[in-house]
């Protein structure tokens, strides 16, 4: 399957594929003081490019709300996650910066690391706050806090674990000297959030298992989690549920919406809103189960499309829905799916890959009156681009040193003619750390030929100097010709512009 076939394998006509760019053409925005539109921002975890019938027609998976969110928005087909795991999509997109960047060169955090976002850095709530919107935080954190411990006790949270052992607390013990009824530090409230209910790391799977609200947990974590709820082992809160962890964020997600239309209807919002689903363990609520022939983890993709719908008939009910710019994407690509469904379509490779399906994501965007209905955009987007975009809705300047990774996106979003891509070149990062950088049509992965992650067909860690890959994507979307002996000047040129990335602290075409 070619580049064309794709195309229409996702629904694009003939006619599309003669515009360069993005197809629609709306009024172009103009902020007017005091009107600035609301922003919802729904992140999916391990939600992959197939799994919705949005871009794959054969999906095993109803998704009948993405869907009607694609009807009535734009559907961009090379969006991409800035990471194919969790904590460093996140950072990037908080921050508009590649997580790379910070002491988190590979792998991801977990429930009892501390933050990984400088207390001094822009954040994308930060920036919006200061153009006088509310902001929330409701879901999985997974970027780190600060745990108090009881008196007495010795804990050096940055001392590294080994892998095998989680890198957490539990793993030790020590994590029965944390003191849960002290305040939680370094978390949302602290950068830029003015409320959040989250939890610490991966929610499902990761400890401490309990809901934290602003600074405080929801009951203390005092029970150790049964063997049957198929997580880490670790402190839970008791009759906590596995199955209720994505409607309780729902729910508070309607209730920040509905709390804010009361108290602030004069201002805008920014929810910020990040479901657990579908990340194992694949334990759906009962209201979902078999609603998909794909098995539980289906149901949980079900799942996320039904927290989806809340907030949209919750923004249609409020009378929200014309001034509101919602936002649908997935941290990083899916695990593999069961019974013939295809979870990544047709891009090769998965979670933690630095192949396409590592990282190619759905992104489905409305806002309606500014974003043509219907409508589908090839331009190539990274989810560190949130801030730049952010920063051109509000007119914020960014600071030096802030977003060193963002461009602004809002003329594809709202469907200008654009003459030359946006991004010139952007960066992928496996599980592992291993780079690719694309660039046009030539996409160079360094120091491995393996997939650079854990997901079947697992990877070694990256040895540097070895040789790596490269696909031509315009011929080849699917990597399957790997280019890297034929092509030495490509080779040698991109890698000399990553390296020369790395060591300038940005990639941002203009940057302060």
């Amino acid at each position: 399957m070619d580049r064309r076939d794709f195309l229409r394998f996702v629904g694009f006509g003939a006619a599309s594929l003669a515009v360069p760019g993005c197809i629609s053409r709306p009024e172009n925005y103009t902020k007017e003081v005091g009107n600035l539109p609301n922003i919802v921002f729904i992140m999916a975890d391990d939600m992959g490019i197939g799994d919705t019938t949005v871009y794959n027609p054969d999906s095993k998976i109803p998704t009948p709300n993405l869907q009607r969110l694609a009807s009535e928005g734009v559907v961009f087909t090379d969006a991409h996650s800035p990471s194919a795991v969790c904590t460093p999509t996140r950072y990037g997109v908080l921050t508009g910066r590649y997580c790379w960047r910070t002491r988190l060169k590979s792998q991801v955090l977990y429930g009892y690391e501390p933050p990984l976002i400088e207390p001094e850095r822009l954040t994308v709530a930060s920036l919006l706050k200061q153009h006088g919107y509310e902001t929330a935080c409701i879901g999985k954190w997974h970027l780190g806090l600060h745990w108090q411990v009881k008196p007495g006790a010795n804990i050096d949270f940055y001392e590294p674990l080994p892998w095998d052992e989680d890198q957490n607390l539990t793993a030790t013990g020590r994590d029965k000297f944390i003191d849960f009824t002290k305040p939680v530090k370094g978390g949302p409230n602290e950068l830029g959030f003015d409320y959040a209910f989250y939890t610490s790391g991966c929610s499902t799977v990761q400890p401490p298992y309990c809901f934290i609200e602003n600074d405080r947990t929801v009951g203390i974590p005092n029970v150790r989690i049964p063997d049957e709820f198929e997580a880490r082992p670790g402190w839970m809160v008791p009759g906590w549920s596995q199955e209720n962890v994505d409607p309780t964020f729902t729910k508070k997600s309607i209730q920040f919406i509905e709390n804010h239309v009361k108290t602030s209807p004069d201002k805008p919002f920014f929810l910020y809103f990040v479901p657990s689903a579908p990340h194992a363990p694949w334990l759906p609520p009962d209201f979902v189960k078999g609603k998909t022939r794909e098995g539980p983890r289906g149901d949980l993709v079900f799942l996320v499309d039904w927290c989806v719908g809340q907030i949209l008939d919750s923004l249609d009910h409020l009378n929200l829905t014309e001034n509101t710019l919602l936002i649908f994407t997935s941290d990083n690509g899916p695990r593999i799916g069961k019974r013939g469904h295809k979870s990544a379509g047709p891009w090769r490779g998965y979670k933690s890959h630095i192949w396409e399906g590592g990282h190619r994501e759905p992104f489905i965007a409305r806002w309606p009156g500014k974003i043509r209905p219907g409508t589908k955009c090839e331009e190539v987007t990274c989810f560190t681009d949130l801030m730049a975009t952010c920063g051109a809705i509000t007119g914020a300047k960014l600071p030096p040193g802030s977003a060193e990774d963002s461009y602004n996106i809002l003329p594809a979003l709202l469907g200008e003619k654009i003459d030359k891509p946006i991004r010139p070149d952007i960066i992928h990062h496996s599980v592992w750390g291993v780079f690719s950088i694309r660039q046009g049509k030539w996409k160079l992965i360094l120091d491995t030929q393996g997939s650079g992650g854990w997901v079947e067909p697992g990877d070694e860690y990256p040895v540097p100097g070895s040789p790596g890959q490269l696909y031509d994507i315009e011929k080849d979307p699917y990597e399957t010709c790997n280019l890297w002996r034929h092509r030495p000047d490509v080779v040698e040129r991109l890698t000399k512009l990553l390296e020369k990335y790395k060591r300038q602290g940005y990639s941002r075409t203009i940057h302060g």
